[in-house]
This record gives C-alpha cells, sequence and structure tokens, in this order.
C-alpha cells in the first residue's frame, strides 16, 4: 500500500455519486481501485478505505476485548454505517445517502483529503473551517510526536 498523498476538490451529484479523481486512482494499487468501504470518520467527515486497508483495521478493531465496555462502544461507532462500495466503469463511488446527510456532504463540493491509507470525504466549507482553526503546530507536533524517535 503507498501513502496516499493530496487534497482534491470534487462534487457529489444529486444521486450521490462522486468520481474519483484519475490522480488518486493512480496512487492506489491496482488491485486497491475498484473495491472501498465507507463509515463515519472521527470528525464530521467520511472515511473512504480502500476494501485491503479496511480489512486491516477492521481486523484489529476485532482484536478488541467484547467485555471491556469502551471497546463495545468503540466497535459500535467504527461500524456504524460502514459501507461496501464498488467504483463503476466511470470511476464513479455511489455514497449511501444516511452517510452523505450526517457528514453534510450531499449535492455540492467536497474535499477529498488523502491521510496515509485512507481518504477524508469533507463538505468543502467543513473542510476549510477544520484548517482554519487556530492551531499551535509546534504544540501539536510535540504533544503527539514528542515522545517518538525522529524528527
Amino acid at each position: 500500500m503507498n501513502q496516499l498523498l493530496g487534497e482534491f476538490p470534487c462534487k457529489i451529484d444529486p444521486k450521490g455519486r462522486l468520481r474519483l479523481p484519475s490522480a488518486l486512482l493512480d496512487q492506489l494499487a491496482a488491485d486497491e481501485r475498484d473495491n472501498f468501504v465507507v463509515n463515519r470518520g472521527m470528525e464530521k467527515c467520511l472515511m473512504l478505505y480502500p476494501k485491503k486497508v479496511w480489512d486491516e483495521k477492521s481486523a484489529q478493531v476485532n482484536q478488541l476485548n467484547d467485555f471491556d465496555e469502551k471497546a463495545r462502544i468503540f466497535k459500535r461507532a467504527f461500524y456504524r454505517g460502514a459501507t461496501p462500495m464498488k467504483k463503476d466503469s466511470a470511476d464513479r463511488l455511489n455514497f449511501p445517502n444516511q452517510l452523505l446527510e450526517w457528514a453534510g456532504v450531499g449535492d455540492g463540493e467536497v474535499v477529498l483529503a488523502a491521510v496515509q491509507d485512507k481518504i477524508e470525504v469533507w463538505a468543502a466549507k467543513e473542510y476549510e473551517a477544520q484548517l482554519d482553526k487556530e492551531l499551535d503546530m509546534s504544540s501539536l507536533a510535540q504533544d503527539v510526536l514528542g515522545n517518538k524517535n525522529g524528527g
């Protein structure tokens, strides 16, 4: 799996279809370009996983202890709305209406944000609002990377 990179402005049509940009598809291995799984993101966005990546993430989640209440809650949230999707001959994915409504990405402008091995699907205005939040990158980097090697 290659690391996915880039931001791609796109549109979702009135039928809930989104054409995947060729520049994004070209970053995927040939066997990862047709089958995807979409579900709710941690923020107000949708997470689009190549099926192979979804299977890996799902295997990690399935290792959580079912006797732990927080683990059960997380599993429900992680799988909530998860839907397999197959790309059509025009490189489009047809998103479930309930997920589009939840993320506020119905008929209109969206941004596909490639993040490591998955793709975030944001309403364009919400994506910009997230990025415009005042953020101290130096402090954030220290918090999340400070105890890691490298840098």
